[in-house]
């Protein structure tokens, strides 16, 4: 099993897919970076040999991914709650900060629905 910056990188998937596992590589990113690495990018990641893996590292070290990039994103969330703008202010409330309708939905962000009592009519 291979590691990437801290991330185990499953061996019978397709190298392509398996550098999505690292935070902040999604598909496009993961394409971009094995183009770069002239790395074949239908492959097996337990198929791949060092000059390869090191080949794709070299590649990855450009980009912001995992510690840093969580880091940096908690950091940008952290000032906008201090600076008390609209979506801080909504992160401090636990509500949703993109513009989405809260009188239906937003369960993910609210959590289980609290019952209200004498409701029924």
């Amino acid at each position: 099993m291979a590691r990437i910056k801290g991330v185990d990188i499953p061996d019978k998937k397709v190298i392509e897919i398996a550098l999505t596992y690292i935070y902040g590589i999604g598909r496009s990113l993961s394409k971009q970076i094995l183009e770069d690495a002239k790395v074949d990018p239908t492959k097996r990641a337990g198929q791949l040999d060092n000059d390869e893996l090191n080949r794709i590292r070299e590649q990855i070290e450009k980009y912001t991914i995992e510690g840093d990039l969580r880091r940096e994103v908690n950091m940008n969330i952290k000032t906008k709650m201090e600076i008390n703008s609209y979506q801080g202010t909504r992160h401090k409330k636990g509500l949703p900060v993109r513009g989405q309708r809260t009188s239906r939905n937003a369960r993910t962000r609210k959590g289980k629905g609290k019952t209200v009592a004498n409701k029924k009519k």
